[in-house]
């Protein structure tokens, strides 16, 4: 196990009517000239986006409303959000929606107190060390960027999707969670934030590191509440205490916790990213598919891992000793619960019948280098075997 520091100061009101809390916490919290961030329509038709709007006015919170947030967030907006908060003198971001709006006022929170471009933080040019300080309402759990310190932005000019990570510093203040807020949600987003979620704590579980095993229970947890919690709700989208348990579980999957005391892996997310920047693709329905034809690739190169999820997650007693088979029986299981979410397991099923392998692999190693990943190391050829165990 290694050495690690855990440090997450967001605060959390769970619960119905959570979303009430916005106007009194942002008042505290990020102070009186607040720039509202939101996706595109879905917050406005719920009446959501008014419930907040009221809230901050009870409150003497002036808001600047910010909309029109896209899937798969691109530099240009984030661009807009900071001259609007240099502008208007803002003094705190309010995000309401899912990871797109979260990840996108995170973005803009640490450029507008920065002199040169925001993407120097992202292509690794600069580290921010001051930032807006951020709020959320969240809508769609999935990314676990209400309770991250990290923001995923595509620069659309170069179709390079890239991420940041802080300890602390983009962390929000504050989230609001509402499992009501989740009811409407359609049956496809709803599958692919659970597999967003499940990713984000096999990237943690993939680790070559040995003797953490408060985070494996912690993570193998996570995926069994997941797991069944994920069936109940595809078959009655309004169960409170399912909604609950999703919602709660996709933060905990991305606020660090999985990872203590691990080296974490993100093989996976650094090649799905090309996936969605490129075809423009849900991150989940990608990474459903990639995490399957890594399972793939790591059965016959280093099965462990996958092969104590067959033993802990899936309880699979038989065989106890044979890693690689245990493993083929994790990856079995992993597949046989996408396609019940009616998510895609190769490339044709998402919608793309001939992918540009050596595309991918080009822009992968020059986003990630000539190494990437912690548990496989993924080079060019690996990365290349990957992409085509999704085909």
């Amino acid at each position: 196990m290694n050495d690690f520091r855990f440090f997450t100061p967001t605060r959390y009101i769970f619960g119905k009517g959570a979303e009430k809390n916005a106007g009194t916490l942002s008042a505290e919290i990020l102070g009186t000239r607040v720039l509202l961030v939101f996706g595109q329509n879905s917050a406005k038709k719920s009446g959501l986006l008014d419930e907040v709007e009221k809230s901050l006015l009870e409150n003497g919170v002036k808001f600047y409303e910010f909309g029109g947030i896209k899937p798969n967030p691109t530099d240009g907006p984030v661009k807009e959000g900071i001259r609007l908060c240099r502008e208007e003198k803002i003094t705190g971001i309010l995000a309401v929606g899912g990871g797109s709006a979260i990840d996108t006022a995170k973005a803009i929170a640490a450029g507008a107190v920065y002199d040169g471009d925001f993407w120097d933080f992202f292509s690794g040019k600069a580290v921010p060390t001051v930032a807006v300080p951020i709020g959320v309402v969240l809508t769609i759990p999935a990314a676990g960027s209400e309770g991250s310190g990290n923001s995923v932005i595509t620069k659309e000019d170069e179709l390079r999707k890239v991420s940041i990570r802080t300890e602390f510093l983009l962390r929000p203040k504050f989230a609001l969670l509402n499992p009501e807020l989740t009811y409407g949600l359609p049956p496809y987003q709803t599958a692919c934030g659970i597999v967003d979620m499940i990713a984000h704590i096999l990237e943690r579980y993939f680790t070559p590191t040995h003797g953490a095993d408060v985070s494996d229970r912690i993570s193998e947890g996570l995926i069994k509440a997941i797991i069944s919690n994920a069936a109940i709700v595809m078959k009655e989208p309004r169960n409170y205490d399912a909604r609950a348990n999703i919602m709660w579980a996709g933060t905990l999957a991305h606020n660090g916790i999985c990872g203590c005391g691990k080296t974490e892996d993100w093989g996976c997310h650094g090649l799905e990213h090309e996936i969605s920047a490129i075809y423009g693709v849900a991150h989940g329905a990608g990474l459903s598919v990639i995490l399957l034809a890594y399972m793939k690739y790591i059965i016959d190169q280093k099965p462990e891992r996958l092969a104590a999820l067959a033993r802990n997650v899936f309880d699979w007693d038989k065989n106890p000793d044979d890693d690689r088979k245990c493993a083929e029986v994790a990856k079995e299981e992993f597949e046989r619960f996408f396609k019940s979410l009616g998510m895609p397991v190769n490339f044709a099923q998402l919608g793309i019948e001939h992918p540009d392998i050596d595309r991918l692999v080009e822009k992968v190693h020059q986003t990630k280098g000539e190494t990437f990943g912690a548990y496989c190391p993924i080079t060019s050829q690996v990365s290349r075997i990957i992409y085509r165990n999704a085909l």
